[in-house]
């Protein structure tokens, strides 16, 4: 398989705008595209590599470990507003007033 059957055929089952970088090919003999994609004002992201080896094609995401970091540390944000709104709106303890 051609690197360039790789890219028409991820072309034609492209949903955004991705960008291709140039094929760099290492000494053993593997071949490697990059794989970018448009947002926009804010740059170009990287989406992950295509990698030919021996006549095979093996797809590598690019996995950004900060932003599901910081998307675990704003479930554990939410989750400690509700507790505590929770909390203030009715306590899980009974109430010690007498009612007259």
């Amino acid at each position: 398989m051609k690197i360039r059957d790789v890219v028409n055929q991820s072309q034609a089952n492209a949903t955004a705008a991705r960008i291709y970088g140039e094929p760099y090919e290492t000494t053993d003999g593997t071949t490697i595209l990059t794989v970018t994609r448009s947002r926009g004002i804010l740059g170009p992201a990287p989406v992950g590599v295509f990698v030919v080896h021996d006549g095979t094609v093996s797809w590598e995401p690019a996995v950004d470990g900060t932003r599901v970091a910081l998307f675990g540390e704003f479930i554990g944000l939410a989750a400690a507003v509700i507790a505590t709104l929770a909390m203030l709106r009715r306590p899980p303890w009974p109430d010690l007033v007498q009612k007259v």
